[in-house]
């Protein structure tokens, strides 16, 4: 059985925590900052977990990650 490759875009974007839950960065805070409201700069900040259905395919972009 072949190594399977990891999707180059998908390690730049995602990390694992040790629960297995994938964490990324906030979209939508790239250009355009002056239109957007305080509010959402605001909670845009940081990183986010993704949801389960997202998590599902992500997962097989990193397949040997935990």
């Amino acid at each position: 059985m072949p190594k399977l490759k990891t999707k180059s875009g998908a390690k730049k974007r995602f990390k694992v925590t040790s629960s297995g839950k994938i964490k990324c960065a906030a979209a939508g805070k790239r250009h355009g900052m002056i239109k957007r409201s305080n509010k959402f700069i605001r909670n845009a900040r940081g990183t986010m977990v993704l949801c389960d259905a997202d998590t599902k395919i992500v997962k097989k972009f990193l397949p040997y990650q935990r």
